[in-house]
């Protein structure tokens, strides 16, 4: 994520702050990527605490995405929805570096559906998910003690609520993508045919999971072609986000160039090259607290090939007709 400063004292300012130590309210504009001073604040500033910029209706683009959210007097779903929603804000800032969902991009957008198993009376499972343009999220995950035991109860290496936007984003933008021309060939070459029957390649993979071996970036991703997509783009999306937050926190190192910018490189070796370094010295810091690698994932040849598609079609969508 890049640095962002205070419109009226140039103090650094995060990205989900709402008041600047100078006392300014901060508000984000997501068309222009910085935080604006005298902007129409968005509906949801006070409830959750969004710190957007309204679009037409009051709400900004992120929170009008959401179509649906849970009652928020019932429990800690106000509190639940806040973390959820920061996530969505995070991820869909991310992906506008490449024009996705921005006033360039003429393509249609996703609705979310942000549920809770929190239903006051009773409780009600949650499955996450994507089709025909609807994502359905389960905000309860936004509570840290839950999401650490499913990691656990599910053995994945990565569980978060950002990592949960990020893989079913993923699905919705290969609906957009598919529809391109030269997308469906190379694709399948790659990650296999996705008219494949997926319920049953999901009972599959319960019954009898895995391992991700060389050809898949983790075991869920060898479950369907859609999962090895969804997988592939959240880890790109993961890789350049964390390499552009080392960049613009203004840190270096030997072998990274200067003026680097991840969402701007065109080849991806090149990008998984520096990235790699910056996640092993990351992991070194880390090692020395005790704590678990920023990023404990080795890219093979495969993967790698299929992160470049992906990054390809993410990037240059505009021009590829995505």
């Amino acid at each position: 994520m890049q640095r962002f400063s205070c419109p009226a004292c140039g103090m650094r300012a995060y990205f989900h702050n709402l008041t600047c130590l100078c006392g300014r309210d901060l508000t984000y504009d997501p068309q222009a990527r910085a935080m604006v001073a005298d902007a129409a604040p968005c509906a949801n500033r006070a409830e959750i605490g969004c710190n957007w910029a309204a679009d037409a209706g009051g709400m900004c683009r992120s929170c009008a995405m959401s179509q649906v959210v849970p009652l928020l007097h019932v429990g800690d779903n106000r509190q639940l929805l806040d973390r959820a929603e920061r996530a969505k804000r995070w991820v869909l800032a991310n992906l506008s570096r490449w024009h996705w969902f921005t006033d360039a991009d003429p393509g249609r957008r996703p609705r979310f559906l942000m549920l809770s198993e929190h239903l006051g009376t009773r409780s009600e499972q949650i499955i996450m998910g994507h089709a025909e343009g609807e994502i359905t999220i389960n905000v309860t995950e936004a509570d840290e003690l839950i999401r650490l035991q499913r990691r656990q109860e599910l053995g994945e290496q990565y569980r978060s609520m950002v990592g949960h936007f990020r893989h079913e984003i993923a699905h919705f933008l290969f609906d957009r993508l598919a529809m391109a021309d030269g997308f469906s060939g190379p694709f399948r070459a790659l990650f296999g045919d996705e008219r494949a029957d997926y319920g049953t390649a999901l009972r599959t993979h319960y019954e009898n999971p895995r391992a991700p071996g060389q050809d898949f970036i983790t075991a869920y991703a060898t479950a369907h072609p859609h999962e090895d997509w969804a997988e592939t783009v959240a880890h790109l999306l993961h890789i350049v986000d964390f390499t552009d937050s080392f960049v613009s926190a203004g840190l270096t190192m030997p072998g990274l160039p200067e003026g680097f910018a991840p969402y701007e490189e065109t080849d991806t070796e090149r990008l998984l090259l520096i990235a790699s370094e910056v996640a092993i010295a990351v992991n070194d810091i880390n090692r020395a607290l005790d704590n678990s690698d920023l990023y404990p994932f080795v890219l093979t040849g495969p993967v790698r090939r299929k992160i470049a598609f992906a990054h390809g079609w993410l990037r240059d969508h505009l021009t590829r007709g995505g």
